[in-house]
């Protein structure tokens, strides 16, 4: 016999009083697996309708606001998804799962030292807890801390062997060290323990395309496809292997991604634009390339802060920093002739990097991040300790080279400081074409920080804030204390200029230099691919084939900042 007052639920079907009480606990177990189903179908938006319609009923419940929270930001909603979890700390302040989360959506936000102490917090709370020893192991291996990243991962796996994600992580880590083979295994040993896991794919298949495996990392990418086929990232890094051709089932497959990229979390979206950009530049249709290149930026830009007024500022700082040729450092040269590649992204870099890399006596070491960390652009002091901790870093890369070459481009910031500091400093700038570089940083996702590049007007300013720093160094230079070289000149005069930028570098010359592409090195940039091609000129006035885009640039660029 059932008894006690009956009440209507939201169908209008009668219930007890007692199974009303606990109606709201069942809608949101319901609603939780409802919203678990639509994410995994890629149905965020309709995820999001579900678990508000839950909250209405239970404002406070801590599993609806964190899955929320955790599909806010899948969307790209950061904002909301931080109030998501914040409002569960608030009611759960010792709920380490909830520190954990929201410090994955600050470092989102581009906010990692708030996400640090929120990761710091949680193991304090679960001091095995791995997911947030991992993640703080991402914050710190981004800032550059690579022995405590690496010693957070190891923590993580020691907590839990099978976490496959640190191993993952730990690998990219190493691969930033300069252990490749440590790295590889330490992503063979995640696809071991999680077959399905893509991004152990993606890792593998970009640490193959950079040592010159381009085959292999195309195989690698696919995988991470067939896993994830909704991730943008892992089609765009296809696309820069250069095997994704027009009549591929590969290409097909990339626009019909294009075709619902609506339904996509901008993050993803905007991996397709700049995958699909990429393929129909490459393929002379350039009108069909431009509307993806401005939707991919737009999408880009929104997602990066970036101060234009402290940027620009800076430029001008240097300048009266540096107002005339620093004094030489003093103390010994060198055991070896560190050499400085500099210039804008795109502007021809790597493609010096790796002629002089062909040489026996000379060990490309890529873009260093080491100056940029012992010193600011204008810093005047600690000169001698500076160029001690950067060259003996220096030294432990390549120990019998005769040169070792840095070719971090914005080192271009910090010529008063290597002239100051570094003993035999050989400082080498390449230029390129204004509108083809400005452009080509306008069709490239980095993989680093240029968060000027996503908007051609700040791209222009940007642009032209360098040209005036270069023409300020050369002032102030005494003459043969720098090489401007060309990218157009080494694609007209390949020896020429190869025996050019040796004899600047007291090098003497060897033939392995001419054939650069054929060198096996690593190569980390985003032109990986393409400095194992022989030279070719499809690159210049490569502008000339979008002229919508380089108007927008000469207009832009000459507009005063807002």
């Amino acid at each position: 016999m059932r008894t006690g007052k009956r009440t209507r639920d939201r169908v209008g079907s009668a219930v007890p009083a007692d199974r009303a009480r606990h109606a709201p606990d069942r809608h949101a177990a319901v609603a939780l697996e409802r919203a678990a189903a639509l994410r995994r179908r890629g149905e965020v938006p309709a995820a999001i309708a579900e678990l508000r319609r839950a909250l209405r009923a239970k404002p406070d419940d801590p599993d609806l606001l964190t899955h929320l929270g955790s599909a806010l930001r899948e969307q790209g909603n950061l904002a909301e998804a931080a109030a998501c979890h914040r409002r569960v700390i608030t009611r759960h302040p010792t709920l380490p799962a909830a520190h954990n989360n929201l410090g994955n959506v600050l470092r989102d936000q581009g906010l990692p030292d708030q996400a640090l102490a929120c990761y710091r917090r949680a193991v304090a709370l679960a001091e095995n807890f791995t997911e947030a020893h991992a993640n703080m192991g991402a914050v710190l291996h981004k800032s550059g801390a690579l022995d405590a990243a690496i010693l957070c991962y190891r923590h993580a796996i020691r907590c839990k062997p099978d976490y496959a994600e640190a191993h993952a992580n730990l690998g990219v880590a190493l691969r930033d060290q300069g252990d490749t083979a440590a790295a590889l295994g330490c992503y063979r040993r995640a696809i071991e323990l999680k077959p399905a896991l893509a991004v152990a794919y993606s890792y593998l298949g970009v640490l193959l395309l950079e040592q010159g495996a381009v085959d292999e990392a195309a195989a690698a990418f696919e995988a991470a496809i067939a896993r994830a086929p909704l991730r943008g990232a892992y089609h765009r890094m296809l696309v820069n292997t250069g095997r994704v051709v027009p009549s591929s089932a590969a290409f097909a497959r990339l626009e019909a991604l294009a075709a619902r990229s609506a339904e996509l979390p901008p993050a993803d979206r905007l991996e397709v634009h700049f995958a699909l950009a990429t393929l129909y530049a490459e393929c002379g249709q350039a009108q069909k390339a431009a509307p993806h290149l401005l939707a991919a930026n737009r999408l880009k830009r929104q997602r990066v802060a970036y101060d234009e007024a402290k940027t620009l500022g800076l430029f001008e700082r240097i300048k009266q920093s540096f107002p005339h040729d620093p004094p030489p450092p003093a103390g010994p040269e060198s055991p070896h002739t560190p050499i400085f590649i500099v210039g804008m992204p795109r502007s021809g870099t790597t493609l010096l990097e790796q002629i002089l890399a062909s040489h026996p006596a000379v060990h490309g070491a890529g873009e260093l991040p080491d100056l940029p960390r012992l010193a600011g652009p204008t810093d005047t002091d600690r000169c001698a300790s500076l160029a001690a901790s950067y060259l003996a870093a220096q030294r432990r890369l390549a120990p019998a080279a005769a040169a070792i070459v840095d070719k971090l481009p914005d080192n271009f910031l910090r010529i008063g400081v290597i002239r100051m500091a570094i003993p035999g400093a050989k400082i080498i700038h390449v230029l390129r074409d204004p509108i083809d570089t400005c452009l080509s940083c306008f069709s490239k996702l980095f993989s680093d920080d240029h968060p000027y590049s996503y908007d051609l007007a700040e791209l222009g300013r940007y642009y032209l804030a360098y040209q005036d720093l270069m023409a300020h160094w050369r002032r102030i230079l005494p003459p043969g204390a720098m090489l401007d070289i060309a990218y157009e000149d080494i694609v007209a005069d390949l020896e020429g200029q190869a025996r050019r930028l040796l004899a600047f570098c007291g090098i003497p010359f060897h033939e392995s230099c001419l054939a650069f592409h054929g060198t096996r090195r690593v190569v980390r940039t985003a032109s990986a691919a393409q400095v194992r091609r022989p030279l070719y000129a499809d690159s210049i006035h490569r502008w000339h084939a979008f002229p919508d885009l380089a108007g927008m640039l000469f207009q832009t660029a000459a507009t005063p900042r807002p």
